[in-house]
């Protein structure tokens, strides 16, 4: 299976981070690619961000010409999805927000958002309406402070915070917790074995949910290991 996997932002440790989620989910012949952006914001935080992002990605998807089965946009906006699904109506297109709150919906029971960030929680709402999941989401929790530094390194910042803010969620009767935002890509993995309840991945939800549908388009190449990453 070959992927794209866009990272919305521009930010290279956020991309980096996407990039090791995706290979952490590459089976033996598959090939993905991880990109982002030439410019655009670092974070989409505001409505002016994601405009920006949403050309950002569109140009990103017109300049990539590998073959390509599915394509994963790494951002709990699903930033740039309608006009890539116009430009690419052949293959699967899926934001990481649509296909973690698929995995929550499928689990049953509430939910939970995990984040680092304040301004991001009215994104995350915005798209758990969007999902109509309201009713099933048991809160947001945040990481306290306004300020997060370099987004890339926001996992190793944070981490304790945020398993702390997992368990809570746990405890809170979660039966299941998304991790909010493409910067947290990987995190879920490395949280699991401290909390007993499901930690969904964005990124890795997405590429589960694209290798479900994408029929690979055999162009007769040989079959190997997932290649490295571009960045």
């Amino acid at each position: 299976m070959r992927l794209l996997v866009i990272n919305p932002n521009t930010s290279r440790g956020v991309t980096n981070r996407i990039r090791e989620a995706a290979d952490a989910m590459a089976l033996p012949g598959d090939r993905f690619t991880t990109l982002c952006p030439a410019y655009g914001p670092e974070l989409i935080v505001t409505e002016q961000d994601a405009a920006l992002a949403r050309q950002a990605v569109v140009d990103t998807v017109r300049g990539f010409k590998g073959p390509c089965d599915g394509i994963v946009l790494a951002s709990f906006g699903n930033t740039g999805a309608d006009p890539v699904r116009a430009l690419r109506p052949s293959i699967p297109v899926v934001g990481i927000a649509s296909a973690a709150f698929a995995t929550a919906r499928a689990l049953g029971g509430p939910f939970g958002i995990v984040t680092f960030g304040k301004g991001l929680v009215p994104g995350l709402q915005a798209k758990v309406d969007e999902a109509g999941l309201s009713d099933a989401l048991l809160g947001i929790s945040c990481v306290a402070g306004e300020e997060f530094g370099d987004p890339g390194e926001v996992q190793t910042r944070f981490r304790s915070e945020l398993e702390a803010l997992c368990a809570d969620m746990h405890q809170r009767g979660a039966r299941s917790i998304v991790m909010g935002g493409g910067p947290l890509a990987g995190m879920a993995r490395s949280l699991a074995p401290t909390c007993p309840i499901p930690i969904i991945d964005g990124t890795q939800a997405a590429i589960s949910l694209i290798r479900a549908v994408a029929a690979p388009r055999g162009d007769h190449e040989p079959r190997r290991a997932a290649a490295p990453a571009e960045t």
